[in-house]
């Protein structure tokens, strides 16, 4: 891990853009609360095909508008060169320079990948388009992404981003630190030597992280998930054990020397800033 400690390091927080005025709000309140902690940036997810674009766009605004970095997602299947082409100048004339930049879900109901199909043709056109304006972030899987077909082939497709032109990365959520750790050495090997930061998802309620886990291919280890079925519907249980075991793995991610911490917030700021101040951050 010696090459990922010599990254300065870096805290940020995801939020998805809310489909109501309320959610809005609430958002709102999360920001303030989480502002305080002083992260590098905010990200903010991209719905499948685009489909939540302009809110996407919305809430980054806010976020630049108040002085905070804002990174918005920005998925490529399901679309063409010319949609991203003027998504990226859109955030550009916004002042915006950091981009999430993955290859996204393929929206129900549409059987066309579009002109891209995978991450790295998008980093490519960003690169080519835009030069060096943006800093792009990618995903990085260290259980491996669910559509995988082995361990290399993985790692391949995530060089093949970072040769694309990616500065930096974010893994998908784990409970396993060792995953990282032996991820992070793989990367070594093959030559990759990005700051690669680990995701981080408070556990808050067990069917929600269950279907998360389940969708994205991210294990949750059979002690954690035996514990939580246990705890049945006492929730003041599940999150009591959530922060102990989230705290413990943030604490060793950085102790190993990771690059930082990037939470997946679902919008809530109480188990994150819990976390954050345990950790003593």
């Amino acid at each position: 891990m010696e090459s990922q400690k010599k990254f300065t390091p870096t805290f940020s927080f995801e939020f998805f853009p809310p489909q109501t005025p309320e959610g809005m709000e609430k958002l709102r309140a999360t920001r303030r609360q989480l502002a305080q902690l002083s992260p590098k940036f905010f990200s903010v997810t991209f719905g499948a095909g685009g489909s939540t674009r302009d809110r996407t766009l919305e809430a980054v605004r806010e976020i630049q508008a108040e002085g905070y970095m804002a990174a918005p997602h920005l998925t490529c299947i399901g679309s063409t060169g010319e949609n991203i082409r003027a998504m990226l100048e859109k955030y550009r004339d916004h002042g915006i320079r950091h981009i999430v930049a993955l290859r996204g879900d393929l929206p129900s109901g549409m059987a066309q990948a579009g002109e891209f199909r995978y991450a790295n043709e998008l980093v490519a056109f960003i690169r080519r388009e835009f030069g060096d304006m943006f800093h792009i972030e990618v995903a990085a899987y260290p259980e491996y992404h669910p559509q995988a077909r082995s361990a290399q082939e993985d790692l391949q497709n995530f060089k093949r981003k970072v040769e694309a032109g990616a500065n930096s990365a974010i893994t998908q959520y784990f409970y396993n630190a060792d995953a990282y750790f032996n991820f992070i050495e793989a990367c070594e090997a093959a030559g990759i030597n990005i700051p690669i930061v680990p995701g981080i998802m408070p556990i808050n309620k067990f069917s929600q992280l269950a279907r998360f886990s389940d969708a994205c291919g991210a294990e949750i280890p059979r002690w954690i998930r035996k514990r939580l079925e246990g705890y049945g519907d006492d929730s003041a249980s599940i999150r009591a054990f959530g922060l102990d075991v989230v705290t413990d793995l943030c604490d060793r991610l950085l102790k190993g020397g990771a690059p930082g911490l990037h939470f997946y917030t679902l919008n809530s700021a109480g188990l994150t800033t819990t976390i954050w101040q345990r950790l003593g951050l």
